[in-house]
């Protein structure tokens, strides 16, 4: 048997585990951080903000949450989805800007048995997709390849912001 070294994995199960213990939400968590890399976040609109995916599925992941602490779209006000969406479509700009993404897969899990890791606050999954990133690692092994690390991601995505936000 081959052995992936992928130590990150780690840092991620027993943030999970610890997470569900004491409860707590990493999206407030990272808003009161406000905008900068160690936070992830990289925009703070009125209601809601734009940042990346600690554990993503590919480079690029975006999650785009309102500032409200909701489990559904349901409990949003017009003002608040009309940004969230004003937000989903600034990240797809933003993603295409820096990335050159050939395709995005977007959508949000409401609940748990629907695939939410966190239930208590919604978010829109932004995702990028290139042609042929898609390989036999995590159907054999459970494993995804992620190529680059995510700050630099991080830095990538910032340096574009300015150009794709909306004009108010």
């Amino acid at each position: 048997m081959k052995v992936l070294w992928a130590p990150w994995r780690m840092k991620y199960i027993t943030y999970s585990q610890l997470r569900r213990k004491k409860g707590g939400c990493f999206i407030c968590e990272a808003l009161k951080k406000g905008v900068s890399k160690e936070s992830l976040v990289l925009y703070v609109g009125e209601r809601a903000l734009i940042m990346l995916n600690l554990y993503p599925y590919n480079n690029g992941h975006l999650l785009v949450a309102p500032t409200s602490h909701v489990p559904s779209i349901t409990h949003l006000s017009k003002e608040e989805l009309s940004e969230l969406m004003e937000l989903t479509v600034t990240g797809l700009k933003l993603l295409e800007k820096a990335m050159k993404p050939h395709g995005f897969n977007v959508g949000l899990n409401i609940g748990k048995v629907a695939g939410a890791g966190l239930e208590e606050h919604v978010h829109i999954h932004v995702v990028p997709r290139w042609e042929g990133d898609t390989n036999f690692m995590p159907v054999i092994s459970d494993t995804k390849v992620i190529p680059e690390a995510i700050y630099e991601t991080y830095e990538k995505l910032r340096a574009h912001l300015d150009e794709v936000l909306p004009k108010r």
